[in-house]
């Protein structure tokens, strides 16, 4: 299992909309230059944090701004936004486990509950980390 790279472009887009946003309007062009992905792949990120009320973004070339201070966005806020988890669930179950075996029968029983255990200790790790530890770690690297 791999989470896409649309969390991590999120961050990346997050942390340039703070670090420039007296210098430069962080259009999607300028993000995407940083990020060196396509402008509508960061167009997209940014439509769905915009839904996710994470991000603002200006119309026309007036660029994107974060309306909360960076403690208050959690990693878990941005993957909620950017991924797409069906119904909630980390985990897509195969489709129809054959019952006539006796562990396609039961397979669900044994297992749901321990993959919920799993999506829940990710989504509270997640829920610990804020974009402001990400500028924390930035900004050490950035003095060294």
């Amino acid at each position: 299992m791999q989470i896409s790279s649309r969390f991590t472009l999120a961050v990346h887009i997050f942390i340039c909309i703070d670090t420039f946003k007296d210098e430069y309007k962080t259009t999607s062009d300028f993000l995407a230059s940083s990020t060196n992905v396509n402008p509508v792949i960061v167009r997209k990120i940014l439509s769905q944090l915009k839904s996710a009320g994470l991000v603002e973004v200006a119309r026309g070339s007036g660029g994107a701004s974060i309306p909360k201070q960076l403690n208050e966005i959690t990693f878990l806020d941005i993957y909620k936004a950017v991924e797409c988890v069906g119904s909630g669930e980390l985990f897509h179950f195969h489709e129809r486990p054959n019952e006539e075996c006796p562990v396609g029968r039961n397979i669900h029983f044994a297992l749901d509950g321990k993959l919920l255990q799993v999506q829940n200790a990710m989504e509270k790790e997640l829920a610990s980390i804020t974009l402001e530890d990400v500028k924390k770690d930035l900004a050490e690297r950035l003095n060294k």
